[in-house]
Parts: C-alpha cells; sequence; structure tokens
C-alpha cells in the first residue's frame, strides 16, 4: 500500500473519518487532510451555510475541485466528506491511484450520530427513514473502497490500529 499515494477516508457523515484519520495520520508521521475543513476555509463559512446560501450543487463543485486538487498534489491522510465518494471523477481518482478505507457502521449506530448533530446539512431536515434510505444507497458505493472497516464495538484506538496495521502489512 506505501505504493499508493493517500490514505482516504471514505464513509458516512458522523462515521469518524475526522477524528479517526487526524488519530492514523499522527501515528504515521503523514499530514492530514480534512475536506470539509479545507471547503469552509475557503469559503469562510460553515457547510450548513454554504447549502443554505449557495446549495448544494455550489458545494458540490467546490468539493470536487479542492478533493481532486488535494488528492493529486499532496501525500498523506485524507478524509472526504460523506457525499464526495458519490462524485464519480473523485471516485475513479481514489480508487485508481489511493489507499482507500471505508468506516462503515451498523445503521442505527450512524442514525443516532446524525441525528443528534446540527452541523450536517442533509440530515437536519431527513426523518429516520430517509436517513436510512441515505446510509443504505451510499454503502453501495462505500462499498467499493479497499479496505471496510467495521467500526461498531471498537474504540477509536482500536479502529486507528486496525488500519495502521493493515497499511504496515502492505
Amino acid at each position: 500500500m506505501k505504493s499508493k499515494k493517500n490514505l482516504v477516508f471514505i464513509g458516512m457523515m458522523g462515521s469518524g473519518k475526522s477524528s479517526i484519520g487526524s488519530m492514523v495520520s499522527k501515528k504515521l508521521n503523514l499530514s492530514f487532510f480534512d475536506i470539509d475543513e479545507l471547503i469552509e476555509n475557503d469559503q469562510k463559512m460553515k457547510i450548513s451555510k454554504i447549502f443554505e446560501i449557495k446549495g448544494e450543487n455550489f458545494f458540490r463543485d467546490i468539493e470536487k475541485k479542492i478533493t481532486l486538487n488535494i488528492l493529486k498534489c499532496k501525500k498523506g491522510v485524507v478524509a472526504l466528506g460523506g457525499g464526495a465518494f458519490i462524485n464519480r471523477a473523485i471516485k475513479n481518482e481514489v480508487l485508481e491511484n489511493h489507499s482507500s478505507f471505508w468506516l462503515n457502521w451498523k445503521i442505527d449506530t450512524l442514525v443516532n450520530r446524525i441525528r443528534n448533530s446540527k452541523k450536517r446539512p442533509l440530515a437536519v431536515n431527513s426523518s429516520r427513514n430517509e436517513l436510512i434510505g441515505i446510509i443504505k444507497k451510499r454503502s453501495i458505493i462505500y462499498s467499493k473502497a479497499l479496505y471496510k472497516i467495521d467500526c461498531d464495538n471498537f474504540t477509536k484506538q482500536q479502529i486507528t490500529k486496525k488500519i495502521i496495521d493493515i497499511y504496515e502489512a502492505n
């Protein structure tokens, strides 16, 4: 795996891509890139505000531009936004040139995490059944990742160790 350029974390909002990605990057002494944070810095506003003021299409265009730039120009650990991997160009770049890790959780765990957050634009006005639908639909796409990490019943430290063990074994 060390021949691959970046370790890329994918998964639903609330799956821990940013926190686990940050922990992995520190342990491996690699740079960490949180795409959502980079978008907020670029636009000088929170993602929820971007959705509200400029709309999802604008957000997805910025997300694609920033993500592809980071993936092609940097080396490190990258936490994608929950919907980024749905974009064909991003997905193809990740699958062809990087090591991808899907942080997978049981549906109920994700629904509870998402519903308890006010900063997730797609979740704020969604019912439980709508969230379950989004999770199931996205899981089909996330399943294309190189590695699936089942996270339920593990601590962040245990999940981080699992990922590093895979990284170091390849």
